[in-house]
Parts: structure tokens; sequence; C-alpha cells
């Protein structure tokens, strides 16, 4: 009980964008080519003319309106058309994603705009290409209101550019090169022939290798190794079979032939893999994260719809957590998780089907570790974690001390009031509200500290166990699972409302509730009470004992 609690959750920051330098570029039949090569994306918007800009072996025809968007430390060659000189202007974009003034342990959310490793060329943006003209017409603002114009109009292109990338992928529906590569990533362990994958993507054998690279950064070949030796790597991590029968399962001959290429691509043997060296983990969703940092290793990256994380007084807050979020496309959280070189993929099933992921889209990045969601509760989630990077003995540490403040908890708890009565968790969300049973706050108050749920409730706990979450229940019905405290946690809606609480705490079945009428009523604060992991538990295990103990 010694720690001193501080806050849970943090904001993730998004980059600041700034226009590093604008040039304008002349390409004409005496001095046709203009060579690329910048450490930070550049943007090129051609004002007038034809030619062609060339990058990884791949040609775009430009015309006046076309916007090319380059990946930072691309190298290309821009080539005007032999009698239309070309004029265009090259935008140089810093997205600068950490500054010393963000609050310690605060995590940064990676540019979309200028920190993928993929080309995006728009054939038609004249509006894009009139904003970078304004801008370099005005590079020397000759007052502060110009000055701040320019930062409105390079933004204005900022979010053109951001428009343009959604619309790009809104709008592919999975084209022939993409089902290609799906087609790679589901059948990996089956023979596969270039020519196959070339005639579902309906181009020639030479032109997909081409355009296999410029979507992957990969050759059809190393992307279907990486498949298969991650995959691998995933079966080792779980000790799933002989490397015989691992080398068959991946769609290797034999475990020589798999040790081969197991050796090529890590340098070292199968049975020499290390699972007590990884240094650069993603998660998919933030919970695993806390699990990850409990264990005293900082994941690199999160993939989330939110940011939360936990930090507490003997807690080291993050240093440099990179924030992705999941509403991001595959193309695009493949793209950021290569360039971190990411060694493992902590994530559940669950939070992959809804984020629309699958492990077979990430598996050519890292191996891919699966550790359900629902199917088992936080204390297992936090083993099978220490188990995969090999830190059993630092969780079961933990979970031992931890056992200690659960029994000095109850301890107190057991000569309070609430010791005697039937305790109801009430959720209420915009739309719905939901009786709580065994995870989030619900372990601490039922599983912690002992203390009696409604006979609803306990049923479903015991016939679920840690995966109870929770029950949906009409208003009506309340009153068959109200017990004699109650405490309530309002989520609010999208505006950050919570006006529709009132109409549950006006309503008659409210107002005849025992609890209501005796005062045993308590509204806890949602950021406090809702996370789900190891740190967040002995959190909310504290505060419950002030909770209930609190003039005894």
């Amino acid at each position: 009980m010694k720690n001193m609690i501080v806050s849970e959750w943090e904001e993730s920051h998004f980059p600041l964008y700034t226009a590093d330098s604008i040039q304008s570029v002349y390409s004409t039949s005496n001095r046709p080519l203009h060579h690329i090569h910048e450490r930070l994306s550049v943007l090129i918007a051609i004002v007038s003319g034809k030619g062609s800009l060339k990058t990884n072996d791949q040609m775009y025809e430009l015309t006046e309106g076309s916007v090319i968007l380059l990946p930072a430390h691309s190298e290309a060659e821009l080539t005007a058309n032999s009698t239309h000189p070309l004029h265009a202007y090259k935008l140089v974009i810093h997205a600068r994603e950490r500054e010393s003034s963000l609050p310690a342990g605060a995590m940064m959310q990676k540019s979309e705009a200028a920190s993928n490793s993929v080309v995006y060329f728009f054939p038609n943006e004249p509006a894009i290409v009139a904003n970078v003209e304004e801008l370099y017409v005005h590079r020397l603002p000759e007052n502060e209101i110009r000055h701040v114009q320019n930062q409105i109009v390079f933004h204005q292109i900022i979010l053109q550019l951001l428009q343009g990338q959604g619309a790009k992928y809104a709008a592919s529906e999975q084209p022939s090169m993409e089902r290609s590569i799906a087609y790679l990533e589901n059948h990996f362990s089956e023979k596969i022939t270039r020519e196959q994958l070339a005639e579902i993507a309906g181009v020639s054998r030479s032109h997909y290798s081409i355009l296999f690279k410029q979507m992957t950064g990969f050759s059809p070949s190393d992307y279907l190794s990486r498949l298969r030796v991650h995959r691998a790597k995933e079966l080792l991590i779980s000790g799933s079979g002989t490397l015989r029968e691992i080398a068959l399962k991946v769609g290797y001959k034999d475990e020589f032939y798999l040790s081969r290429r197991f050796k090529q691509q890590t340098g070292a043997a199968p049975s020499g893999y290390n699972r007590g060296k990884f240094e650069r983990i993603a998660v998919l969703l933030s919970p695993y994260a806390s699990h990850l940092l409990l264990l005293g290793l900082e994941p690199a990256i999160i993939i989330s719809d939110s940011s939360e994380y936990v930090n507490t007084s003997d807690l080291q807050p993050p240093q440099s957590i990179t924030f992705i979020n999941i509403n991001c496309s595959i193309e695009q959280v493949k793209s950021l998780l290569l360039e971190a070189d990411i060694e493992l993929i902590i994530g559940a099933q669950e939070h992959l089907d809804l984020s629309g992921f699958q492990a077979e889209h990430l598996r050519a990045i890292a191996p891919v570790a699966e550790v359900s969601w629902m199917d088992m509760g936080w204390k297992e989630h936090l083993r099978i974690i220490a188990q995969i990077i090999q830190r059993q003995e630092r969780a079961e540490r933990w979970l031992a001390e931890f056992e200690l403040e659960e029994q000095a908890a109850r301890s107190l708890v057991g000569q309070s009031k609430a010791a005697n009565e039937t305790i109801t968790i009430l959720v209420i969300k915009p739309d719905q509200l939901f009786i709580y049973g065994n995870r989030n706050f619900g372990y601490v108050i039922y599983q912690s500290l002992g203390l009696k749920p409604p006979v609803k409730v306990k049923q479903q706990m015991d016939m679920l166990g840690d995966r109870f979450h929770s029950i949906p229940i009409d208003l009506s019905e309340l009153a068959g699972y109200a017990g004699d405290r109650m405490l309530v946690i309002i989520f609010p809606d999208i505006k950050g409302s919570i006006e529709h609480s009132e109409a549950i705490f006006k309503s008659v079945y409210w107002e005849e509730l025992r609890s209501v009428q005796q005062g045993n009523v308590h509204v806890l604060d949602l950021d406090e009470w809702i996370p789900y992991n190891p740190i967040s538990i002995r959190l909310q295990l504290q505060r419950a004992v002030d909770l209930f103990t609190a003039n005894q």
C-alpha cells in the first residue's frame, strides 16, 4: 500500500509539421535532370510542363497539377519532357515527433503524412499545387500576419495530403497487387510461385517483382521467407512442436532447410533463438503495454485507439513510446512497424479482429505473439507475456507481493460496513447500462476484497470466471441487480457530456433503489477505475480501501 498514486492515463501527442525548405525547380532541354536526395519527406508539385520522376525502379509520368510525396531518404530523378519544360516546387517537410517540453512519459504519434516508406502519387491535385506556389511566393514574409498566413497555408497542404492518402485507401478496395500480397500472407506455408502471384495481380512476372518491392520494400521471395521464419519464431515462442514439425508447418521440407533460412535472416540457428533479448516490441492495444512496463521492458510502439498507459511513482515513466492510431490503414501500420525495426508484436486475436487486421497482415514485419484478451484475466496475461520475454521470475515476484497487499486490504475492508453488504457496479454509457462482473475494477471489488456481488452477478462469475465482463441491462431491470451499495461509473458521450446519466438518476427506477434512499451511492472517476492491467489493478486496490474505510 506504499505506492503514491499518480495519474494513470496520459495524452498522446501528434507531430509538429514544419516546412524545412521550399525550392523552385526548372528542368529544360538544356538541364533536363534534377536529382532529389533529402533526409526528410519531399513533396514535388508540378506547376507547368511535362516530365517524369524515377525512384526505386518505378517511373511516374508528371503533368501540370501532379503531386508526388517521397518518403525520407528517397533518391529520385526529376526529368523534363524535351518539348515541355518542367516547372515544379520542391517542399521538404519535417515532422518533429519528439519535443523536450512534452510531459514525462508522454507518447508521440507517428506522422501519417511524412513518416511512411511508400511513395504517394496524386496525378491531378491543382489545389495542393496552388497552395505550394503561394507558400513559395511568400517564403520570405514581410510581416507577422503573412507569417501566420504561411503557417495556415502549409498546414492546409498537410491536411490535403492526409485527406488524399485516406481517399486512396478508401477507394482501393484491395486492388490486384494487394490481393496477391494477401494471398501470399495467407498461403505462405504452401508452394507458391511468382507466376501465380503475378497472375492474381494481373501483371507480368517481371513487372510484378517491381511493383511488389515498391509496395512492401522486399522482393516476393524475401517476403515469403520473412513470413515463414517469423511464423517459426511464433511456434518456438509457444513451444509448439519439434523443429522438424515447425519446418513442415511453415512450408519448408525439413528442419535443415528451416535452419538455413532462419540463420540467413536472423544470424542465429533456431536452437539459439533467445527470447530474453527482445528490445523492440510493439503491442496491439494499450493494456499489454503496461504489462511490459511492469516487467521492465518499454514497448517501442503501441497500436491503439487510445494512449492509455500507467504512470506511478515506483515505475519508470515511458521514455520513447510511439503511438500509432489503430484507425490507420494496414499499409501505414506495416510501414511504421518496419521503420521502427520491431522484433515482436504482442496482441489479442479479439483486438486484431476489431481493428480489421490479421496476424497474417503483420507477420512479414515481425512474429506475432497472440495473448487472448477475454479467455483469461490480467494475472494470466502477465504470466504469459512474462513467459514470452523470459521474465517469469520478475512476474511471479510482483504477483506474490500483490497478493500480500490483497490480504492486507481484505483485512481492512473486512472491518468496514461494506463487508456485510451486497455491492453493485453500474456502468452508464450513452446508449446502454451495464452491470460489471470480474473484470476492470470488478476484479478488485469481488476478487481482491472478496465483497459480495448481486446474486445474478455471482451466478455468471461462477460460470465464466475471469471471462465474465458485464451484463447489459435495461433501466427497468436495475432493481434486480441492485445491492446495498452502488458503485457507478459514467462514460461521457462523444462531445464529453454526461447529460445522458441524468435520465437515469431522475427515473423512478433509480429513486426506488435502497442504496439510493440510504445514500450509499458512489460515483467514481472513469479513468481511475476502468483500466485493466496489473498496475491499474494495484492502484484501484488502494483506492477501494480508501473508499470503504473512510469515516469508519
